[in-house]
């Protein structure tokens, strides 16, 4: 069995399973937003972001893992939305939502990420391997509708730009796709057609991975829905309908009232926009540019130009990553505020601001700090946007260095976006930030 290697990121977006909601108005399918308990220690979950981190850093170098060939069977011859969930329960630190596949279509858990483009699920024969999951793989037979691809499909030629690895044939003429991942995750298998429902709608001819060769950091999902900006991306592949919009609003983890929608959104006030910025290394991420972080009003007195690195919003990372000089002005400034009364303490995996104290104790205070984007639009943090506390009386800042690398990239997490509503209104290049919290 020959066997290809693709990229795929994590994502850590949250949906509830409350009840859909469809917006006739707006032509567009609101989801409710939750927060679970995590059976992952927090260290584990950290290792995993960590791990994210290094691939999206990677990727931009196009430092990608080499495919590797196998021996065997494989290469034989207006808007649209799902209920989603954290994905704790099923072992990743990533939020996940179910969709159906086939006709009749069988429902599957699936992490959802906004950094990467390929769908892909598990399924059966699993010529090489499939990690355990919380449901029965997909058996293809089952459905009326699927197919595979050929090689000289377009969708096949699309595989590059969706997984930055070229696709590869078997001797049937099947178009074999390629995902790894930086924690050398990886899914392999036969490109697809069918029948996707998601949410209260069924759309037909729904392009994604058969996969066949499946391990890593995927806990027990069944695979990954993508939201990526490439053609075989979940966003891509709806805009026909509903646009290419989607919004979503992550809540605290003992918040509620979260969603994600695709399609045009209203939000409780009107969003100050960025600009989306284009970087020929991956033009499927979402980059923006960060211009200052201010703390109580006042600018870190850093200069404009350590602000330069190439900077992405991602909700499936947690942790945000900083330059060097960026972040450690923050932290000083932070450490400032917080140490007369909170005792600075060791570091926590990749956190190096930690204090003996409550988050809720050290919530009170915490000063107003904003993250500001070019074109004016400003990210306001609050104290559970700034603080976790990672084991009982031990409360970290939850932002990070990326590396003392200048030319690394930034990333805006989603510890940093949660409840404020994000618009990705990638239709007209920009995404907005609103203020007013999930409901």
């Amino acid at each position: 069995m020959e066997l290809l290697l693709s990229s795929f990121l994590l994502l850590h977006l949250v949906i509830g399973t409350s009840a859909i909601r469809l917006n006739q108005e707006l032509g567009q399918l609101k989801l409710p937003l939750d927060h679970v308990p995590s059976s992952l220690s927090f260290s584990d979950v950290l290792a995993q972001d960590n791990a994210r981190i290094k691939f999206l850093n990677s990727r931009l170098e196009k430092n990608l893992t080499a495919l590797a060939v196998f021996p065997g069977g494989l290469l034989d011859g207006s808007f649209v939305s799902a209920p989603l969930n954290p994905g704790f329960s099923l072992g990743v630190g990533n939020y996940y939502t179910k969709i159906g596949v086939g006709s009749p279509a069988t429902y599957y858990p699936v992490v959802v990420d906004t950094g990467s483009s390929l769908s892909w699920i598990q399924c059966q024969p699993c010529l090489a391997y499939c990690h355990p999951q919380a449901a029965p793989f997909f058996n293809p037979s089952s459905s009326n509708t699927y197919k595979t691809l050929s090689c000289e499909a377009s969708e096949c030629s699309s595989l590059k730009s969706a997984t930055l690895n070229s696709p590869m044939c078997t001797k049937s003429d099947k178009c074999v796709y390629t995902a790894t991942y930086g924690d050398q995750s990886l899914s392999q298998g036969f490109l697809s057609k069918d029948t996707l429902t998601f949410g209260s709608e069924t759309l037909p001819g729904f392009v994604y991975g058969c996969g066949q060769n499946n391990d890593g950091l995927f806990g027990k999902s069944a695979g990954i829905v993508g939201f990526a900006k490439s053609s075989l991306s979940m966003l891509s592949q709806l805009s026909t309908k509903y646009g290419k919009a989607f919004s979503y609003c992550l809540p605290t983890a003992s918040g509620s009232g979260g969603y994600l929608s695709v399609g045009s959104h209203s939000t409780s006030s009107p969003p100050s926009f960025t600009p989306l910025i284009s970087d020929s290394r991956d033009p499927s991420l979402y980059f923006v540019k960060l211009t200052a972080i201010t703390v109580f009003g006042r600018a870190l007195a850093v200069p404009a130009s350590d602000y330069s690195i190439p900077t992405i919003i991602d909700s499936g990372t947690i942790i945000s990553r900083l330059a060097g000089p960026v972040y450690k002005a923050l932290r000083e400034a932070m450490v400032r505020v917080i140490s007369p009364r909170f005792k600075l303490v060791e570091a926590y995996s990749i956190l190096d601001a930690c204090f003996a104290g409550t988050a809720g104790a050290i919530a009170s205070i915490v000063p107003a700090v904003e993250m500001r984007f070019q074109g004016g639009a400003a990210l306001k943090l609050a104290p559970h946007n700034l603080l976790l506390e990672v084991e009982k009386g031990t409360t970290c800042l939850s932002l990070a260095e990326n590396s003392d690398i200048r030319d690394s990239i930034g990333i805006i997490g989603n510890q940093q976006q949660q409840t404020t509503q994000v618009v990705y209104d990638v239709g007209n290049s920009r995404i907005g930030f609103a203020a007013g919290g999930c409901h």
